[in-house]
């Protein structure tokens, strides 16, 4: 905060802010006469969108009372945007401008009053938030064409006037005026410590002891000043005098901990080169090396070592060999936390525990540290001044490290440092950062590549493993350049969170394909990516990442290489695609840009704006245990939260990421689906760039340490841990022969090792790796299969083995007890039709009974197993031949993970015991998902997270722990008092959808809650109502079900033909009328097919993902009517109020939405009290397929009114 004081004497306390998009009502009302004269004609919003650096001033009732504009090339269009660094040195004397150094500013606007305190104080946040910023310019008129004198500016204060060169052309028709750094915010001056200082530096230390002493260690600084010799250096900064910042430096650094523990090769581990190093170490060959030489993939079962960063996509520095770099976010710190030593010592030969050896150093220590450092938070943004004397008083050392602890921010110094990757037999509980001597460069010139350059790309990039890929691309980008699909990416992507399309030229987008910078430079990448959209005439950067599946021949030409970039920029969040019904939209339908179906790819973006917008930084350690649906959930909102980067997250998964194998995912329906992710929102995420994985089963947990250990060996540290296992299918043991109260003992885990033949399948790959046994021991013979159970598993599981090609008289389905599972279908017209597409497959149905015993071979597989029926005691068991067996009827928590929690003392009842904020007895570790339950004190046992959306839950888990990183204030509201002692409110639905024996494709929507037979559920004394058409025998079944709001709560799908389950997802809480009355057509006896009504033109904006969107805001129209106390109109057509935000809605989503006529050419429904049908009523015939809207003279569809009301 700062005061600025008025030309009448008023002051105002101020803050200065990042420009938003709401502040453009505010920014215009500043405009004066003069606004023009000085700056054109300018349209605000679409300046923010290309301005590197927007800052608006506002007092402390939140009221703008300045903004200024800042980009990278001149205000005026004096010269080309790629040409004014040669232009301002042709024109203008002393000039010391670069592009690195130097903003424009392109428009000011303050309160009259206040201009001239608001200039200064904008100015000085500018030069605070760009450390490197050292010049912005301003062009204005010539005071002849002002026909005022620039001394009357209220900037004239701010800037001095720029001498031309005699005789230049500008001279008569441009001013240019300057800000030189230091009138604002001056370098500051470092020098040696002196005892002196000890007063004037104690007063910054004594504020800020604890922290220090938490990120340092202990320390006295009268020691650390007073110690001072060749080894050992102290230096201040000062500012008038007066000590104001405090750097301790030490040359002994204990080297061979640093390269135990972090992957040092781009620095040569720390060390001098050396005749005898040996850099080449031998290595476990990678997944895909042999495949391909693409950098796009993950790494498989194990933690992913230091060696195998050149595969690994990644958000932080892993740099090659050599210099050339490359990013990955897969490092893995495993181990105890471990104090650094004092003692410079060169590496020796070092072995991993997966028998890799790093590479071996002999040279000289090259690497002094910063024991101790800390400065006035006023001067904080100038801490890099500090290095040039670090530097200085170790000549012969060209690297500076400094370590921090994990949840210590990365303050302003740190951010011109780079990561060190910590490597997967790390012991240390700290972040590693380096800066190199060459990163005090004070410019660097980039310029278009050019064939001559071809020879330096070869030998900068010879060490990756792409590295042909991007020399011949490099040849023949300097001749030919690529740009994005841009209307794909628009209609597929949410790049609208970051950009305004309509102020962007096609043009002006680039699609980035390698990005190779030299380790030592990373922290001017973002500078390199501003000057590469100013050189290319480019407002935006596009950089995508394709997933690790996609075969040779098509990896191939879209391989691109890892980039050091990823770190500045952002992820882009897959839309939601509608599914559009081709054949009944003809003409209607949109073009091949917007609905074709293409590689699936993640995205990730950057643009002028973002580009100088950093992200703060989490270092914390985040472990995830389970990669379920909750799991993954909570890694996706992370991962594309906005303002927040996350360098340390883990994922503990028996198969590691989901998604990363299409082969196994076709056999995914031996399982019902939960539709929350499918195999494109995997790819579209590409968590793998993001997040670290290690494949393993979590077997302890040490609360104490904060460690997890994986499959009893590796360790892996947290700092908040979230448990995420969920519950599992489990092998069943038999209850015995003799036992005369079969349910009693019933169910129990079985003990012992499990046969080969019995299969419990909970995820893509036990299902392909069952798929595989079946085809290899079981499809060519006639062995039975037997598959056991109480969940609808059993049905996808029976006609998958069917299309497996196992005969139905092979199959054998033992239903086992229900117990507390429910119903399979809970809709027994569609039991009923199951049953007799088994039967007519010639499957066996046996009806409730409980596992008895089976007997295995001499190969130890199950030969045979006995069930006791339920319904006689005393009947003899059922005795079965078996091949294989498959069991569905015990789901359960891991008893390895069972026992990990138990042996940690966390609180468990049946389940993990947690609160209503997903917290443990255990501050650090939070948990979520069927793996939990709520604690006794809500007195509702019944309710778990198994009753609710994962999908939902794990957003609200990431939600919950947001609030403890993103330091931006959030909004403050008292809960209601008593709220603590209540269960949360979830409101998405519940799905389950699969293909069912017959071939019937199932899908079941239902609200939240739990779960029972739909003829209890939808009981007629709720006032609801249930509309059904067809038959489930016809195989065009469709069940919808209304509350008494008559709000759509239920949908069920059985069918022979394939639907679009996301579309119907979309129905799910929408109300009748907003369906185009659906009731009213349904009494009037013309709804005969929900399918083709659902495929209708009038329901395609429904499933648009911005549909929400307009429903909010209609909602909130409808609020401020109510709430300003308007009577309602009961007119007939739709409200003005109401019509406009559609007709923008249908303008803005042209693409996506054709079927709709032209806006433009909208016309009001007939008048009230006009005669005939009621709008948006005609045009349906039932199951004609017709369209809903009406047809005028021009063959242009109209929007139903229903949307308009």
């Amino acid at each position: 905060m700062a005061t600025v004081t008025s030309w009448r004497g008023n002051t105002e306390v101020v803050t200065a802010r990042r420009t938003e998009s709401h502040d453009v009502p505010d920014i215009v009302t500043l405009f004066s006469p003069v606004t023009e004269d000085l700056f054109g004609r300018i349209d605000v919003t679409y300046l923010l969108g290309l301005s590197n650096l927007a800052l608006t001033l506002c007092n402390e009732k939140n009221e703008v009372l300045a903004h200024a504009a800042f980009l990278d090339y001149p205000n005026w269009n004096i010269t080309d945007q790629a040409e004014w660094e040669p232009f301002l040195h042709e024109n203008y004397t002393n000039n010391k401008c670069t592009p690195l150094n130097t903003l424009f500013v392109h428009l000011f606007v303050a309160k009259e009053e206040y201009a001239a305190g608001c200039s200064q104080e904008i100015v000085r946040r500018a030069f605070i938030l760009l450390p490197e910023l050292q010049f912005i310019l301003l062009f204005i008129p010539s005071e002849e064409r002002l026909g005022f004198s620039h001394s009357e500016l209220a900037m004239g204060n701010v800037f001095e006037r720029m001498t031309p060169v005699p005789g230049s052309r500008m001279e008569r028709r441009f001013t240019l005026l300057a800000c030189p750094r230091h009138r604002c915010h001056p370098q500051l001056y470092v020098r040696q410590a002196r005892m002196e200082d000890y007063d004037d530096l104690m007063l910054i230390w004594t504020p800020q002891s604890e922290t220090l002493k938490e990120t340092y260690g202990e320390y006295l600084l009268v020691d650390l000043i007073e110690r001072e010799g060749e080894e050992n250096q102290a230096a201040v900064c000062e500012v008038d005098g007066t000590a104001v910042g405090f750097m301790s430096l030490c040359s002994h650094v204990n080297i061979s901990l640093f390269q135990e523990c972090f992957d040092l090769g781009p620095f040569h581990g720390l060390c001098k080169p050396h005749p005898g190093d040996i850099l080449k170490v031998p290595r476990k060959p990678s997944v895909q090396g042999d495949k391909d030489e693409s950098d796009q993939t993950s790494p498989k079962a194990e933690p992913v070592c230091s060696q195998d960063l050149e595969h690994v996509p990644g958000a932080d520095a892993a740099v090659q060999k050599d210099g050339a770099v490359a990013l990955s976010q897969t490092e893995v710190p495993v181990g105890d936390i471990s104090n650094t030593g004092s003692e410079g010592s060169a590496a020796p030969l070092l072995e991993t525990e997966e028998g890799d050896l790093h590479p071996v150093y002999r040279g000289d220590p090259n690497v002094f540290c910063i024991r101790l450092f800390f400065i006035n938070e006023k001067y904080e943004t100038r801490s890099l001044d500090f290095l040039q004397y670090a530097f200085s008083v170790f000549p012969d050392r060209d690297l500076c490290v400094i370590l921090v602890p994990h949840h210590v921010p990365e303050f302003p110094l740190l951010q011109s440092f780079v990561r060190a990757v910590p490597s997967c037999t790390s012991r240390l509980g700290r972040e590693l950062y380096v800066f190199h001597r060459a990163g005090l460069l004070t410019s660097f010139n980039v310029r278009k590549a050019t064939t001559s350059d071809l020879q330096g790309v070869k030998i900068l990039v010879e060490t990756l493993s792409l590295s042909e890929k991007i020399w011949n691309d490099s040849k023949i980008f300097t001749e030919a350049r690529r740009d994005p699909d841009i209307e794909y990416i628009r209609s597929h992507y949410n790049i609208e969170e970051f950009i305004h399309f309509n102020h962007h030229q096609q043009e002006e987008h680039g699609h980035l394909c390698h990005f190779v910078l030299n380790p030592v430079f990373h922290h001017y990448t973002k500078y390199f990516l501003k000057e590469i959209l100013r050189l290319g005439h480019k407002s935006s950067l596009y950089y995508p990442i394709y997933p690790e599946y996609v075969e040779a021949q098509f990896q191939r030409p879209r391989a691109h290489s890892l980039t050091s970039a990823l770190h500045y920029m952002a992820p882009v969040r897959p839309r939601r695609q509608i599914v559009y019904p081709l054949r009944e939209l003809g003409a209607s339908a949109p073009s091949e840009q917007v609905s074709k179906d293409q590689l699936k790819y993640s995205l990730n973006h950057t643009n002028r704006k973002l580009v100088l917008e950093s992200k703060v930084c989490i270092n914390s350690r985040i472990v995830v245990v389970g990669a379920s649906d909750v799991g993954i959930s909570f890694l996706e909102t992370l991962v594309f939260w906005p303002r927040l980067k996350f360098n340390n997250l883990t994922l503990i998964s028996i198969h590691g990421l989901p998604g990363k194998d299409p082969e196994s995912s076709k056999y995914r329906r031996f399982l019902i689906n939960s539709h929350c992710f499918n195999d494109d929102d995997y790819a579209q995420m590409s968590l793998c760039s993001w997040v670290n994985v290690v494949v393993g089963k979590m077997t302890s947990i040490n609360r104490s340490a904060k460690y997890v250990v994986v499959s009893k060996e590796k360790k892996v540290p947290y700092d908040y841990l979230v448990l995420c296992t969920g519950q599992s299918y489990q092998a069943l043991a038999p209850t015995g022969a003799d036992s005369t109260e079969v349910t009693s003992q019933w169910p129990q885990r079985y003990t012992e090792k499990v046969p080969s033949n019995h299969f419990t399948l909970n995820n893509s790959q036990d299902c392909s790796e069952a798929a595989r046994w079946l085809q290899e021991n079981l499809v060519s013979s006639r062995g039975n299969v037997i598959v056991y159970g109480n969940t609808i598993d059993i049905y996808t599981t029976v006609e998958a083995l069917l299309s497996l090609g196992i005969d139905g008289s092979c199959i054998h389905l033992v239903r086992a007890p229900l117990g507390s599972a429910g119903p399979c279908l809970g809709d027994a017209a569609l039991e009923r039709v199951v049953g007799e597409a088994l039967a007519q497959a010639g499957v066996a149905v046996y009806p409730d009974s409980v596992l008895a015993e089976w007997g295995q071979d001499e190969h130890g597989h199950i030969a045979w197993a006995a069930f006791k029926p339920l319904e006689s005691a005393a009947a003899e068991p059922l005795r079965l031949p078996c091949s294989a067996f498959f069991s569905f009827a015990y789901r359960t928590l891991d008893y390895e993970t069972f026992k990990a929690i138990s042996d940690a003392c966390l609180v468990f009842d049946g389940r993990l015991v947690i609160d209503a904020k997903f917290h443990t007895n255990d501050a650090s570790i939070r948990a979520a998902g069927p793996l939990t339950k709520f604690s006794r004190r809500y007195f509702r046992d019944d309710v778990t997270h198994s009753n609710f959306n994962s999908k939902e839950i794990g957003f609200e888990l990431a939600a919950s722990m947001l609030s403890l990183f993103d330091p931006s204030p959030q909004p403050s509201s008292e809960p209601p008092e008593g709220s603590d002692r209540l269960i949360p409110v979830y409101r998405r639905c519940k799905v389950q959808g699969g293909v069912l024996p017959g071939g019937y494709n199932y899908l079941h929507v239902s609200k939240p809650g739990i779960p029972m037979a739909l003829d209890v559920e939808h009981d007629p004394c709720d006032h609801g109502m249930e509309i059904v058409t067809g038959e489930a025998a016809a195989g065009n079944y469709f069940r919808m079900h209304l509350s008494r709001y008559r709000m759509v709560d239920s949908i069920t799908c059985f069918a022979k033909e394939p639907f679009p389950v996301s579309n119907y997802l979309c129905l799910y809480g929408q109300h009748e009328r907003l369906l185009n009355d659906l009731c009213y057509r349904w009494r009037a006896g013309q709804l005969s097919d929900l399918y083709s009504y659902f495929r209708e033109p009038w329901s395609m904006a429904i499933y648009h993902d911005r549909f929400i969107d307009l429903q909010k805001e209609l909602r909130q129209t409808l609020m401020s009517e109510q709430v300003a106390g308007q009577r309602p109109e009961h007119k007939a057509g739709p409200k003005p109020a109401f019509r406009e935000p559609v007709l923008r809605y249908l303008r803005q989503h042209r693409a996506q939405l054709p079927m709709y006529g032209p806006t433009d050419l909208y016309t009001l429904p007939a008048a009230a009290g006009s005669q005939g049908p009621r709008p948006g009523r005609a045009g349906h015939s039932g199951s004609s397929g017709s369209p809903a809207a009406a047809q005028g003279p021009s063959q242009e569809r109209i929007l139903p009114t229903r949307f308009l009301h």
